[in-house]
Order: structure tokens, then C-alpha cells, then sequence
């Protein structure tokens, strides 16, 4: 028999759903009820149900947060989800809470009770397996395609002993001698920007719907079993299985069936990706073979040819060719970035990344790999300028570098360049910070600098380098402090002791003007004019009318 609790703030649909449910058909024994989720989760405690029936919209805590409190404390919990809205959140988390379904107001009978049959069978399955041998020794909060995962990913990662796993080897076929096994791989290239524009921001969902278009385009010949790789960002795992077949034939089958996957994906989300196909083989265990030479086929696409399109890699290993290394520019790059100057280090790493661009090939292992570098090397010089370690990415992996809010897409090698110089950026800001703790600064230096040298070819960078500034800061400050924009108040300097030159009739104009800093006499008359509504002559003119009177 079993326990099912009902929580939901409405009385009359709490009393509706108690009356629709056939409960002794079902073998429920006792209907317990609860109006929000606290209480819910107290009646949790104390009766411990089979089942629970929950309202997404409820006062105190609503079905969002009890989801998601049941998930991580009773994840064998059944949970049957009932709301009157159509809400994107709601959906989410009952997809993500694995839910056994979701229905919407008003209930009735027929939805009711099929959406409880299947919440019954569900743990009736889950009693009988309690009493099989293959599951003594497995958590039983697992779900067979959870279990399944683990199984191929232990594989994959050769950690599955076969002797000592037979009952686990069982549950995907090791034991059926005409079933072959192969692995592909899918490298989403774009997954930042298609998880924010298409699927919420939420990377479960879109691994979700990758796996759920590659698992729904298998056929009779192969059959799928998709997963995303828990320890490789961006990369989906496809386990293929066939009875029989020769292995030329199933490696031809599995590279059409990627190819109809890397288009569909792009068709119906936009998204890009890198695929490659394995090996098949015939035993399950030399899958982790298979899926080292579909990984090595997407890492070696040539990033250079990328054009922003899907694109299968080679089955061929890659030639020998020379390592492209930034270890060598770690100094003069130490330099520029402790002396401030960011736009001299982008100039050295964009030679680097020039002579790169003309190497003729550039794999994504090789970019994985400079990543990484990058970082490592970037770690090291900004450690040694004083940044804070909590100020830097642990590593070079993905996960990484999006904590410090670094977008890490690439599908095109313009797209790579675009992160290495958006990396750089980030430590130079960070060393800029550090180094500039330690350094006073006076905005007034800066007006007494411009009263002193109003003459010269001033530019506000000579001051961002010097004391660490940013640009929009520095203008920000100088206009608060003095009312004038650093430009404006340079132009200001120089028309006041125009005048003041003007005044003096022994100088000439073209005199005035190199000694104001204007090469060209009639640049200087222009800007005279614009700042004081007549040219230097005119002024002249009337400042000697002037005295006469």
C-alpha cells in the first residue's frame, strides 16, 4: 500500500483531487494534506509519503522552492506537479526536478488519475527491482538512464573492471555477444550564446535538447544513448549500438547519422558544433577506445577553416608541426602590463596571434591548449604584480574563466582571437588595479600639468597610463572636480592666453599659434573663431579700437 500527500493553499482543489483519485484501485491506503510548502516539507518529515501531489503557486514557499528542497533532500521522492499556470520557471524546475508530470487547472479525472498510475507504476518497478540482485549495491534514486551514464562514463574513463561489474555490464547489453558498440562526440562551439538567447540560460536544458535530438534520430540499424560529458564543457558523448554489422559499415552508418545531427541542431537552435565519430567495436569496454578517436577527431579540426558552420573533423591523426608558445613574450608582455600600456600589449599578442593565423593549421586542441597557457603564464605575472589570488581563474578551463565573467565561445578563428585579447584585457585591468592600491593620485596634478604644458599635444592616455586609470573614470572625475571636460578645459587654457597674446601687438598670429601648440595658423584661427565667435584679426581689431576710445 501507499502514502500520498496533497499540497496545495486552495481547499476546494485539495478536496477535488481527493475525490477524483482512485485510490483503492491504485493501493493508497491513507491521503494526507497539507495548505503550503512548509508545512508540506513538516509532513514530510513526520509521514514520510510515496507520493506527492504539489501546487506551483502557493503562499510561504511555492512548488519552485519545495522542488527543488525535495530534490537534494528526498531524492527518491515521486512528485506530481499541478498549476494553473503556463510559466516557463515552473516548467523548468519540474523538468530539472524530474517530476512524473505536470498538469494544468482545472483537473479532471482522466489526466488525474493516469498521471497517478504512472507515479504507482513507477514505484511498484522500483520495489521490484529493490529485490533483484543487480540493485543491492546501487542507490535507489538512481534512474536506469542515470545508472546508465555512469556505467559508459566509468567505462570511458577506464575505471570499470568487468569482472567485478557483471550485473552493471548487464543493463546495457555487454552480455548480448552480436551487439556492437561505438561512440561519437559533438563539441558545442557556440553554447554560450545559444543557452542565453535560446534556452534561458540554463545549460542543463540545452545539453537536454541536444541529447534529446540525437537520442530521436537513431533508427533500427543504431541506437543512441546521449549524455553530456560531466567533466568537458561543451561536449555531448553519443553511445551507438547495433546487432551485427561490419565495422566499415556501422563507422559509414554512425558518420551519416552525426551528420544529420550537427544540421538538424543547427537548424532547429542555431547551434554550431564540431563532431567526431569513433571506432565501433564489439566489446563494451574498448568503448573508452572508441571515444578517445571521436574526441581526437574533433580536437583536431582545423580552427583556421572554421566559418561559423557544423563541421565533422578528420579520422586521420594530425602531422608533427611546431608548438606555438607565448612563453617567450612573457616578459616584454610583464612589461608592458606592469607599465600600464594595454595598447602595446595588444599589439605584441596580435603579432603573436598574426604569425599563428599564417601557420596553415590550427587545431581546437591546439586553441584548448593555448587557453590555457594563457592562463597559466597570466597567473604567474599577475601573482608577481601583487593581484590577489581570488582575482584570477584557477585554471584555463572554461568553467573557470566564465566565473570572472569571460565569455569563452569561439566558432571561427577571428572568434578565438577575440578571447585571447578579451583574456588579456581582464589581467591587464586586474594588474592596473593592483598596481594602482599603491599609487597617490591627485586630479588637480592633472589641471596643474595642463596650466604648464597647455602648449604641448596633450592626451588623456598619458594620464590613464600614468596613474592606472580608466579613461571614463578620469574624464568623470576632472568634470566633477573643475566643471570642464579634460579637452575642453586643455582648449579653455589655450583661448585664455590667446587673448592674452593677441594683446600684445608686436606677435604675430602665426607666431601666437606655434606658441599656443597649433602647427597650421589657420587651424588656430578656426578654433579661435568657434571659441569666441570671431577670428583672431577681428579680435585684435576691436581689442585696438578699444584703446583708442
Amino acid at each position: 500500500m501507499y502514502k500520498v500527500l496533497i499540497i496545495d493553499d486552495e481547499e476546494p482543489l485539495r478536496e477535488a483531487i481527493s475525490i477524483l483519485g482512485d485510490w483503492e484501485g491504485l493501493q493508497v491506503d491513507e491521503v494526507l494534506e497539507a495548505t503550503d510548502g512548509v508545512s508540506g516539507l513538516e509532513m514530510l518529515k513526520a509521514h514520510k509519503p510515496d507520493l506527492v501531489i504539489v501546487d506551483m503557486k502557493m503562499p510561504e514557499m511555492n512548488g519552485v522552492e519545495f522542488l527543488r528542497i525535495v530534490e537534494s533532500e528526498y531524492p527518491e521522492l515521486l512528485t506530481i506537479v499541478i498549476s494553473g499556470y503556463n510559466d516557463f520557471e515552473f516548467t523548468r524546475q519540474a523538468i530539472h526536478s524530474k517530476v512524473v508530470d505536470y498538469l494544468l487547472k482545472p483537473i479532471n479525472r482522466q489526466d488525474l488519475n493516469q498521471a497517478l498510475r504512472k507515479a504507482i507504476g513507477l514505484l511498484e518497478a522500483k520495489r521490484q527491482v529493490r529485490s533483484e540482485s543487480i540493485t543491492r549495491n546501487i542507490a535507489y534514486n538512481m534512474s536506469l538512464p542515470k545508472l546508465k551514464e555512469k556505467i559508459y562514463l566509468s567505462i570511458i574513463e577506464r575505471s570499470l573492471k568487468k569482472q567485478s561489474n557483471k550485473a552493471f555490464l548487464a543493463l546495457i547489453g555487454a552480455e548480448d555477444e552480436n551487439l556492437r558498440y561505438g561512440a561519437f562526440v559533438l563539441r558545442i562551439l557556440n553554447m554560450e550564446s545559444i543557452r542565453d538567447s535560446r534556452f534561458n540560460s540554463d545549460t542543463e536544458l540545452l545539453y537536454f535538447a541536444v541529447a534529446n535530438v540525437i537520442n530521436e534520430m537513431s533508427d533500427d540499424r543504431l541506437q543512441c544513448f546521449s549524455f553530456a560529458n560531466p567533466k568537458q564543457e561543451r561536449e555531448v558523448i553519443a553511445v551507438y549500438t547495433s546487432r551485427g554489422g561490419y565495422p566499415q559499415e556501422l563507422l559509414f552508418q554512425s558518420e551519416q547519422l552525426l551528420k544529420k545531427v550537427v544540421s538538424t541542431l543547427s537548424s532547429l537552435f542555431g547551434i554550431i558544433s564540431a563532431g567526431g565519430v569513433g571506432t565501433p567495436c564489439s566489446d563494451a569496454l574498448e568503448l573508452a577506445d572508441s571515444y578517445e578517436a571521436a574526441s581526437s577527431s574533433v580536437q583536431a579540426v582545423d580552427l583556421l577553416k572554421l566559418t561559423g558552420k557544423a563541421v565533422i573533423g578528420p579520422q586521420d591523426k594530425l602531422p608533427n608541426r611546431d608548438v606555438h608558445s607565448l612563453t617567450g613574450r612573457v616578459s616584454i608582455l610583464r612589461s608592458t602590463l606592469e607599465a600600464g600600456n594595454l595598447n602595446q600589449a595588444k599589439t605584441i599578442l596580435g603579432e603573436f596571434i598574426k604569425k599563428v593565423r599564417t601557420s596553415g593549421l590550427f587545431s581546437l586542441g591546439d586553441a584548448d591548449r593555448m587557453i590555457r597557457e594563457m592562463v597559466v603564464l597570466f597567473n604567474d605575472i599577475a601573482l608577481e604584480l601583487g593581484v590577489p589570488a581570488d582575482k584570477m581563474p584557477s585554471s584555463g578551463g572554461e568553467r573557470a574563466l566564465r566565473s570572472f565573467r569571460l565569455q569563452t565561445d569561439f566558432a571561427t578563428f577571428d572568434e578565438f582571437e577575440s578571447l585571447l585579447m578579451r583574456i588579456l584585457e581582464y589581467y591587464s585591468e586586474q594588474i592596473r588595479k593592483s598596481i594602482a592600491g599603491d599609487r597617490s593620485f591627485n586630479v588637480d596634478d592633472i589641471k596643474e600639468y595642463i596650466d604648464n604644458h597647455y602648449f604641448e599635444d596633450i592626451k588623456i592616455s598619458m594620464f590613464t597610463e600614468k596613474y592606472f586609470l580608466s579613461r571614463e573614470y578620469l574624464m568623470k572625475l576632472f568634470k566633477q572636480q573643475f566643471g570642464y571636460g579634460i579637452h575642453e578645459y586643455v582648449q579653455k587654457v589655450r583661448m585664455d592666453k590667446a587673448q592674452q597674446l593677441l594683446d600684445d601687438s608686436s606677435l604675430k598670429i602665426q607666431d601666437i599659434s606655434e606658441m599656443l601648440g597649433y602647427k597650421d595658423k589657420n587651424y588656430f584661427s578656426k578654433a579661435f573663431r568657434n571659441y569666441y565667435s570671431v577670428s583672431p584679426s577681428e579680435y585684435r581689431n576691436q581689442r585696438a579700437g578699444e584703446g583708442k576710445k
